[in-house]
């Protein structure tokens, strides 16, 4: 039962950090050390695969009919849009798909350690306050509408996208500071974000199925299925949330708590003498 309790505390955390601009990996980095799951290396490390595919079936659900070309709600200009949609997404996928299949290895090797990612958590926490602190009274976006985003704004998002590439920037905080950067308002970025989320973590997460395999216990694959329908529901209220508070909000918050966590977590692994 404790590794139950264990495991769906870490769903829930995946399912609030994976959209919100705070890292999910510096903070399920800290969990799994304070909560360590009695799982070998390979089952943990599907166990990280599998709630992150959660989280991305969450954005697939709640955005189906949006996403759906198919949809017999939609007429045939509804659904060219769609499909134009889906080619804005592909675009703003190529720059960080190429480089995660080119550097997956490497990132794994020298990247996912403790350092890395306090240096990425406060790094970008910095950058959140002073483009927001320089940001107030700005212009006006010019882009506020998804079919208003043009496939450079793809591109330039997807850029930012590969940002993500290194522990602890932030996937959804790279690229929605991104689309902000180039003139696309808040909830756009957002929504397109999530978007882009989709091919890119469903691919690098396939990516390491393969590598892994499917051979572990029934108890593994209990705390697995836990986790999951933890981060699945949780990512469902998220994904809502964070499209409405950035729609009055700014990103100064999340900056300030993710120079926070940095400290947090430098004074654990020093006092851990790691």
């Amino acid at each position: 039962m404790l590794e139950v309790l264990k495991a769906l505390l870490l769903g829930v955390v995946q399912g609030i950090t994976e959209w919100l601009p705070i890292s999910s990996t510096g903070h399920l980095l800290l969990l799994d050390e304070l909560i360590s799951l009695s799982m070998g290396p390979k089952g943990k490390e599907l166990f990280m695969v599998i709630i992150q595919l959660a989280s991305i079936l969450a954005v697939i659900i709640l955005y189906f009919t949006l996403l759906n070309p198919f949809s017999c709600k939609k007429d045939t200009t509804e659904k060219k849009d769609t499909w134009r949609l889906w080619a804005k997404v592909i675009v703003a996928t190529i720059p960080a798909g190429i480089a995660g299949v080119l550097l997956d290895d490497l990132m794994d090797t020298y990247l996912y350690k403790w350092q890395v990612i306090v240096i990425a958590l406060a790094v970008y926490g910095l950058i959140y306050v002073v483009v927001e602190k320089k940001g107030r009274g700005s212009r006006e976006p010019r882009i506020t509408s998804l079919d208003a985003l043009t496939f450079k704004d793809a591109a330039a998002m997807g850029a930012f996208q590969m940002l993500a590439l290194v522990p602890g920037t932030s996937r959804s905080g790279s690229t929605i500071l991104g689309g902000i950067f180039f003139g696309i308002e808040r909830s756009v970025a957002a929504q397109f974000s999530f978007f882009m989320a989709i091919p890119v973590m469903a691919g690098a997460s396939l990516l390491k199925l393969l590598k892994l395999g499917f051979s572990y216990t029934r108890s593994e694959y209990l705390l697995i299925g836990v986790a999951f329908v933890a981060s699945f529901l949780v990512s469902l209220v998220c994904i809502k949330g964070l499209v409405a508070y950035v729609r009055k909000h700014d990103f100064s918050i999340f900056g300030f708590y993710r120079i926070a966590l940095a400290v947090v977590v430098t004074i654990y692994f020093l006092s851990t003498g790691r």
